[in-house]
């Protein structure tokens, strides 16, 4: 398991919208989820879709999404590799800021996807999340400065 929080300059109703399918569109770079549940793309529990990575393909289904409190589960499943489970969580950390804790609890398949999860716990995974806060801020500035 692999879990590390970051603090975004948002209200917690806001910030969940940015860890779903078409909400990490705005900020990770290369994202193109491909719908297959439903085709239109609607975030709800059960939606399945299909990310590429290099020669890796993952299939992703949301088993829980409650805005309400602030909570998104996803199961991926990158065949022959690994299979994850993620959570995001948004926790008030104040007027307009949002801590988001992340966790990826993540089983092998394969010696391959073994040696992905070694290579991928510890400080790779906090590297990976403080890049999602350093692109989502960057995003959220770029929005500030078209409205002025």
């Amino acid at each position: 398991q692999a879990t590390h929080a970051i603090r975004i300059p948002l209200d917690t109703a806001d910030c969940l919208s940015l860890f779903t399918p078409e909400g990490e569109r705005s900020w990770v770079p290369g994202w193109q989820p491909e719908y297959l549940h439903p085709r239109d793309g609607r975030t709800t529990a059960g939606m399945v879709f299909r990310t590429g990575h290099g020669e890796e393909e993952t299939l992703w289904t949301m088993v829980d999404y409650e805005p309400e409190l602030g909570r998104a589960r996803y199961s991926r499943v990158t065949p022959g590799s690994r299979a994850v489970l993620v959570e995001i969580a948004c926790t008030a950390a104040g007027p307009g800021a949002t801590d988001v804790r992340v966790t990826y609890r993540l089983t092998g398949s394969s010696p391959a996807g073994n040696a992905f999860i070694e290579r991928f716990a510890g400080p790779a995974f906090i590297a990976m999340i403080e890049e999602w806060q350093t692109l989502i801020l960057a995003r959220l500035a770029a929005e500030s400065a078209a409205v002025r």
